[in-house]
């Protein structure tokens, strides 16, 4: 009897350790090996995003290493709108931050065709309410001519912007002559600040966010900037360059650790359902996505050209067929080959918000897929000599295309982005807008 219980026991361990090993469903085997074959490493452990916290995994740039001071920064002061005080108009001053045009509950992106920051009113439910205020001319709001990408992830972007404009090693290398020429703001690259660092500070000045000593003092940020840049000396303290290192330390910890797909990929196989491992395998497999969202933030720093339509022809404002950003890439460079070729942005939470691509042609994270399904361009203007040699038909069928939606929308989806967000805000206004109409939908009235 003895004998029996012993067996017993043993068989009762063995399926215990069968049911945990992380390659003991045949679905599980076969996307692990589908995965780890698409990763630059051979192991599916590559696309392991790190953890928040752990600062020292983070990709940074040696001109701003990562400390907490400067993340709880960079925390508060992109919420801030109470440094918008360079509005062109006097209804605009203290209105807007960075968070109006990068809203955690759409994915850090607008959540409508078109980001406004300066120039704007309302916010809605999750920043599809805001709408240009009469008072501005069309050329007067601080909007771009291309849909804002999201930050999640972006650690891992070497070069951004839709045209990787900004940041002065990886694909840059060898285009110095470029860097400020037909952008005068890529300029800055020259200083190697860092590819986040040198757009922020640019961008704060573009977005019109001053920042001054008698602002921090003003505001009560002053002792958070003394934790954060301590090392400097106080004329060198507290400015933009400074306020967009924080701002950038901040996004470089902004990071979907906790999507079902991320949990998966560390040993939890329970963390996405068979429909999304169908779908994942479809997107490491049959659907071809991988071959462009191969990085660990599953996007990429190389540029296709898919003819999509711009945003001036979805009723983009301050933008037209003029525009240097629907020539994507080739607007920078200025090089035939790279026109109409664009970023292949991360796909993280996704499915929080449309309008998609760079021209916001898209509503629905289905129609995306549908796009890429058909394989046939919608811009006349982009010559099929330009298009992506992976921007083909891809016959996918309805219920594959269900898996695949199922594995973008849901299993790459981070379901706690609001751990990234402050309380409140050191002003005490509100956030991400503190216009009238956004103080009412946000509830801070």
């Amino acid at each position: 009897m003895r004998k029996l219980y012993i067996f017993a026991a043993l068989v009762a361990v063995v399926l215990l350790a069968c049911k945990h090993d992380p390659l003991w469903n045949p679905l599980d085997l076969e996307l692990n090996t589908a995965v780890a074959g698409s990763s630059h490493s051979g192991s599916a452990d590559y696309f392991i995003l790190p953890e928040s916290g752990d600062l020292a995994a983070i990709p940074q740039s040696p001109a701003n290493p990562l400390t907490a001071a400067k993340v709880e920064l960079g925390k508060m002061l992109f919420f801030e709108s109470a440094f918008g005080v360079e509005a062109k108009h006097y209804s605009g001053i203290s209105t807007f931050s960075c968070g109006s045009c990068h809203v955690p509950a759409a994915g850090f992106r607008p959540n409508r065709m078109q980001g406004i920051a300066d120039g704007a009113y309302g916010f809605g439910h999750n920043g599809e309410g805001r709408e240009k205020l009469q008072e501005y001319a069309d050329q007067e709001i601080d909007a771009q001519g291309a849909r804002p990408l999201s930050v999640l992830n972006v650690a891992f972007v070497t070069n951004s912007m839709w045209n990787g404009s900004f940041g002065s090693g990886g694909v840059n290398t060898g285009t110095e002559a470029m860097w400020g020429v037909f952008d005068p703001g890529t300029a800055i690259n020259h200083q190697h600040l860092g590819t986040l660092e040198g757009q922020n500070i640019e961008g704060l000045k573009t977005h019109r966010l001053l920042y001054n000593r008698e602002l921090v003092e003003f505001y009560g940020y002053k002792g958070m900037f003394d934790q954060a840049f301590g090392d400097l000396p106080e004329e060198q303290r507290y400015n933009r360059t400074t306020a967009s290192f924080a701002i950038s330390a901040y996004l470089r910890q902004l990071l979907c650790n906790e999507a079902p797909f991320q949990r998966w990929l560390k040993g939890d196989m329970d963390a996405m359902s068979e429909e999304q491992k169908r779908g994942a395998l479809l997107f490491f497999g049959k659907a071809g996505c991988v071959r462009c969202h191969n990085e660990p933030n599953l996007g990429s720093i190389t540029f296709h050209a898919l003819g999509v339509e711009d945003l001036y022809q979805n009723g983009g404002l301050k933008t037209d067929i003029n525009d240097r950003r629907n020539l994507g890439r080739g607007g920078f460079t200025g090089k035939e080959e790279d026109m109409f070729r664009f970023r292949v942005p991360q796909l993280y939470n996704l499915g929080d918000s449309g309008p998609y691509f760079h021209g916001s042609s898209k509503q629905t994270l289905r129609e995306v897929m549908e796009y890429f399904n058909a394989g046939v361009p919608e811009n006349p203007r982009v010559p099929q000599s330009q298009i992506s040699a992976f921007f083909h038909p891809l016959n996918l069928s309805p219920s594959e295309l269900n898996d695949l939606e199922a594995f973008i929308r849901d299993g790459l989806r981070d379901p706690d982005l609001q751990r990234f967000v402050p309380k409140k805000v050191l002003s005490g206004f509100c956030f991400p807008n503190n216009d009238e109409q956004s103080r009412k939908d946000i509830g801070c009235e």
